[in-house]
């Protein structure tokens, strides 16, 4: 018996010439639509749809391929005598490879005009019907989703005469995961259009970016999945520009890091280590914020994440070489700038488009048995609604630095201290058990540069006891900025007022586990 192929792609991509083989291994070709167009005109022979079925395509080509002598053909079992029976009966004839990739869905709603009747009309309805039913009759059937599958089953054709019962299985889950991705996009797409905020079912979709050569420790595997639909400002979305490739590690570092540059406006450097920033300095000009960052902590810097929300100049670029860094992230780098950091092998360099900041998208976090999900800790707050709550207001210098540290704090891993002036940070105490202890790790480090004159502290959550604010006011604090909300809230003010220190409620807490 003659075997057949059905053909209908969207994306062409050497379609041609492996119809072309099929035909030269005596295999018809049905096709459909723009596919059948191409290969007319590639002097390819083909049958088209409405020769197999007896009906014309219909409805604007909705309705073209949802027939049983299509699906018949697709799903009946070589091995059972009764469905062979029912194919002869009613005139189905096996298809044998289906080659189907579906309309572009997720192209149309990238589109920043698209409008919900687009979307809606780029929904496949035919070509996943397809596509599952081959996949499923795999026993018997060559499903192609990509095009990068051609080559594999044109040798095995040319080898055996047939593809073997292993690459049809491969090709067959390669297909269930392709609709099931295609799906997922469709139902998150109408999940947002309709505002269901918490959806019975998640479907989350990500593709592959790069096999990474280990995870958090060198006998973990672990892989790089990037969203399906592109987030500019993402670690997913920056461009390698220098280095070799990002580890699991770097990816978790890169990615707080370029969080927290997004929380200023003025020329800032975000200098990282461990998912803490070590860090981060804010200036007139970019080579003045990188050298408040550095000397921050001029130690913990050195193997860092950089980030940088303007471009990296020369003179800047002579300073980060001076000290070893992981990774260099930066809206662009002038050309005399790359030059010089481009000397040193190790270090990798990346571009990030900073211009698009405003991703809402959730945040996930994987638990034994389950997934949370949250929104990100993106809430706009306004100086003007703080509350001080001590008898001695703020000065402008010390409001200006408390603004500053607070940006900074949220980033932090609690129980988070954060010291710092109003261009840097200088201490910084992270995820100890009490806060007391974040405390004292963050004014030794002021006191150890040298900064601790005129430093401000801000707490990522409430700061109750009057113990860790009498201890600030021993070392030279005088301003303090946190949420709030204790019952015992008075204490800690009872003590700041004792010690004449100013001291801010925000009425939002900072957690970051």
């Amino acid at each position: 018996m003659t075997k057949r192929a059905l053909i209908s792609v969207s994306d062409k991509t050497g379609i041609e010439a492996f119809a072309q083989a099929l035909v030269a291994k005596g295999i018809e070709i049905i096709s459909t639509g723009g596919t059948k167009k191409a290969l007319d005109e590639a002097g390819i022979p083909t049958i088209s749809i409405d020769e197999v079925t007896g009906f014309p395509e219909m409805m604007d080509g909705r309705v073209k391929t949802l027939h049983p002598k299509i699906h018949g053909g697709l799903l009946g079992r070589r091995d059972l005598v009764t469905h062979m029976e029912a194919m002869n009966a009613h005139g189905i004839a096996p298809i044998d490879f289906v080659v189907v990739n579906l309309y572009p869905f997720k192209e149309t709603i990238l589109k920043p005009d698209v409008t919900e009747a687009d979307a809606i009309e780029n929904i496949d309805i035919g070509g996943p019907s397809m596509l599952r039913s081959a996949a499923k009759n795999h026993a018997s059937v060559t499903v192609i989703v990509d095009p990068v599958d051609y080559a594999v089953v044109l040798d095995e054709l040319t080898a055996e005469g047939q593809t073997t019962l292993a690459t049809r299985k491969r090709l067959a889950a390669k297909v269930f995961r392709h609709t099931a991705a295609y799906d997922a996009l469709i139902a998150n797409y109408l999940t947002e259009l309709v505002g269901e905020e918490e959806p019975e079912k998640l479907t989350l979709t990500y593709d592959l970016k790069q096999s990474l050569r280990y995870g958090e420790n060198s006998h973990q595997e672990a892989a790089f999945y990037a969203d399906a639909l592109p987030k500019p400002y993402s670690i997913a979305s920056a461009k390698q520009l220098h280095g070799k490739e990002l580890s699991y590690n770097n990816i978790r570092d890169a990615d707080a890091a370029i969080r927290i540059a997004r929380e200023y406006t003025e020329p800032t450097v975000v200098a990282l280590k461990h998912m803490n920033p070590c860090g981060i300095g804010t200036a007139a000009t970019i080579f003045e914020a990188y050298t408040a960052a550095y000397e921050a902590d001029a130690v913990s810097i050195f193997g860092g994440i950089v980030v940088l929300n303007r471009p990296v100049d020369a003179s800047t670029a002579e300073a980060m070489s001076k000290i070893f860094l992981e990774i260099i992230i930066a809206p662009a780098f002038e050309a005399d700038a790359l030059a010089i950091l481009t000397k040193k092998k190790n270090i990798r360099l990346m571009t990030l488009d900073f211009a698009d900041q405003s991703s809402t998208q959730a945040e996930t976090v994987s638990v034994l048995g389950g997934l949370l999900v949250q929104d990100q800790d993106l809430i706009e707050e306004n100086p003007a609604d703080w509350q001080v709550v001590t008898k001695r207001q703020p000065t402008e210098t010390e409001l200006n630095a408390l603004t500053f540290a607070w940006k900074a704090v949220k980033h932090v891993k609690s129980n988070a201290i954060l010291l710092a002036n109003d261009k840097q940070t200088v201490g910084i105490g992270a995820g100890q058990m009490n806060r007391v202890g974040s405390v004292r790790i963050a004014i030794d480090q002021a006191e150890a540069a040298g900064k601790i004159a005129g430093a401000v502290l801000a707490s990522d959550a409430f700061f109750p006891m009057g113990d860790s604010v009498e201890y600030a006011a021993e070392h030279g604090i005088k301003a303090i900025i946190q949420p709030g909300g204790s019952i015992k809230d008075q204490e800690s003010i009872d003590m700041a007022d004792k010690y004449g220190i100013t001291m801010l409620f925000t009425n939002v807490r900072h957690f970051r586990h």
